[in-house]
């Protein structure tokens, strides 16, 4: 496969990175933080999110400090790859809402010399790792953890307590369905 060269004049180089923590912890603000400055250095970027997060925007990643970036909404992981045109960096939110493809998705991207950065959720309301993103870990070359403050201690928190007692996988929502707990907290909330 042909590769760009990057300044230097060698094969361009791709990689996936992931930033991953509990919700209120930061992730899509760092996502958009990475995206904003490879636009900044000229670069080529496209920026994806599941079709289901409707939260803020239905065509932009928007952070809880309601900071946000143009995305485009997919319904399945392979459509990123149809999507994906003339690109050095591809962004991907709420990973966890993919399905297992996303993996075999990102790991062709980086083969084809593009970083990826993707961003999601690493466990469920139920402290269990949630969707794809496990296995993005394992293949990323890069992984950030962002970690929450609990919100009953103040210690710093990587676990999303959801409030309500609906025990569906996926409930999107905010502060009102959702807060950051530490290890702590959280198994003393369990009992």
């Amino acid at each position: 496969m042909f590769l760009e060269k990057d300044l230097s004049g060698r094969p361009r180089k791709g990689w996936i990175e992931v930033v991953c923590g509990s919700m209120f912890s930061g992730k899509t603000e760092e996502l958009i933080r990475r995206l904003k400055r490879a636009k900044i250095a000229n670069q080529r970027v496209e920026i994806f999110k599941p079709v289901i997060d409707v939260r803020y925007s239905v065509d932009e990643v928007v952070s809880h400090n309601e900071n946000a970036i143009r995305s485009t909404p997919v319904d399945t992981a392979s459509n990123i790859l149809l999507l994906t045109g003339d690109v050095d960096v591809v962004g991907i939110d709420e990973a966890q809402f993919f399905e297992p493809a996303l993996v075999e998705v990102c790991n062709k991207l980086a083969n084809m010399g593009i970083r990826v950065i993707v961003a999601g959720l690493d466990m469920d309301f139920q402290g269990k790792p949630f969707g794809p993103m496990p296995q993005l870990m394992a293949v990323a070359e890069f992984v950030t953890k962002t970690h929450a403050i609990c919100m009953r201690c103040g210690s710093l928190a990587n676990f999303s307590h959801r409030l309500s007692l609906d025990e569906k996988l996926v409930v999107l929502g905010e502060k009102s369905e959702y807060e950051p707990l530490c290890r702590e907290c959280y198994n003393e909330n369990k009992k």
